[in-house]
């Protein structure tokens, strides 16, 4: 089977219109700031949104499922934020190894995102979240524009046949699984990318090294991004 370019941005672009967000928005509920002492924009999620997070499907995750603290980040594979935040992100999971963290697709910025997260999505399907996360970090370690064909090259080195992979990418259940990624994060109202949702808050925008780890430790002593 070979990627038709065309039907396959057809496809994704419809993707894109994931739902129409909660009216939320965005201050400061808790007040903390990024790496650089600038405040980060955060605010508290309705539970019944953010418990849907664990149930949906093609979800990467690294770190132990009985883990106390579980830290969703959402991303797209052409957002420059999310390049720094892919390599603070592997960078906690090998510092933390009692964090669990959950790797959700949100490719708003263009529909080459879209076709990548499908590639991403099939790799996660047939080998795993441990060869998905491998490939995220490859993916946005990657310079320059990454389409479907840029996310096959990458994604064949993992050791699937590049037309097997465009079979699971182009199926029906990675359609269903990207949509429902989408419009979980559209409901949650995050509108940036990368975002994170801690717990029951949500964060836009990627915070840095130091304050992630700062908020994980607080999620553990007070169950809050900050202790008051």
């Amino acid at each position: 089977m070979t990627l038709d370019r065309r039907r396959f941005l057809a496809a994704t672009a419809a993707l894109g219109l994931a739902g129409p967000a909660l009216a939320q928005s965005y201050g400061q509920t808790y007040k903390v700031d990024n790496d650089d002492g600038r405040p980060i924009a955060n605010m508290r999620l309705p539970g019944e949104i953010t418990g849907q997070i664990a149930e949906l499907k093609g979800v990467t995750y690294i770190g132990p499922r009985d883990a106390e603290v579980v830290l969703y980040e959402f991303f797209d594979y052409n957002c420059p934020y999310c390049r720094q935040a892919a390599a603070d992100i592997a960078a906690l999971a090998a510092s933390d190894p009692s964090l669990r963290i959950g790797l959700v697709n949100n490719p708003i910025l263009s529909p080459m995102s879209a076709q990548a997260a499908k590639v991403a999505l099939a790799v996660q399907r047939k080998l795993g979240s441990a060869a998905a996360f491998k490939v995220y970090g490859q993916l946005l370690g990657t310079p320059g524009k990454i389409d479907g064909l840029k996310a096959l090259e990458v994604a064949a080195r993992a050791g699937v046949p590049r037309a097997e992979l465009e079979s699971i990418g182009d199926s029906e259940e990675i359609r269903q699984a990207l949509s429902a990624q989408m419009h979980v994060a559209a409901n949650l109202g995050l509108t940036a990318t990368p975002s994170y949702v801690l717990g029951n808050t949500g964060m836009l925008g990627h915070p840095g090294p130091k304050a992630l780890a700062r908020m994980i430790a607080a999620m553990r002593r007070c169950d809050q991004i900050a202790c008051g």
